[in-house]
């Protein structure tokens, strides 16, 4: 079983950085995400991922924004935030051994997840 520990997430304000991180225990494969849940909204959704070929994609809302990479070396998963919107604020997840479905294009069934990290972000 994959541990995994975000960190990186905080306060900061309209137009500024934050780099989150995701480091794992354990043997980390297939595909990886990046989830947020927003407030007063129950369902997380993927924003970032990596398939198992290395294809990264992005939701809409934060293409060009943001950039999911991972260090194999170091077991550890990443998302540069650049240009912060309030909107981006949320518990950002991160999870990883999936399996890509080509057809969707989208990460499923990730074994393991993270515990969330919130990211506040104020105008």
């Amino acid at each position: 079983q994959v541990q995994l520990e975000e960190s990186g997430g905080g306060s900061v304000q309209a137009g500024e950085s934050l780099r989150l991180s995701c480091a794992a225990t354990g043997h980390v494969f297939g595909c990886v995400a990046w989830f947020r849940q927003g407030p007063g909204n129950r369902e997380e959704v993927a924003i970032a991922t990596i398939s198992n070929v290395g294809t990264t994609t992005y939701a809409d809302s934060v293409k060009g924004r943001f950039t999911i990479s991972k260090d194999n070396a170091k077991n550890t998963l990443y998302l540069q935030m650049d240009s912060l919107k309030p909107e981006d604020t949320g518990i950002y997840t991160c999870a990883t051994n999936g399996e890509w479905d080509p057809f969707e294009k989208r990460c499923i069934s990730l074994q393991s997840w993270g515990q969330g990290t919130l990211v506040t972000v104020s105008s």
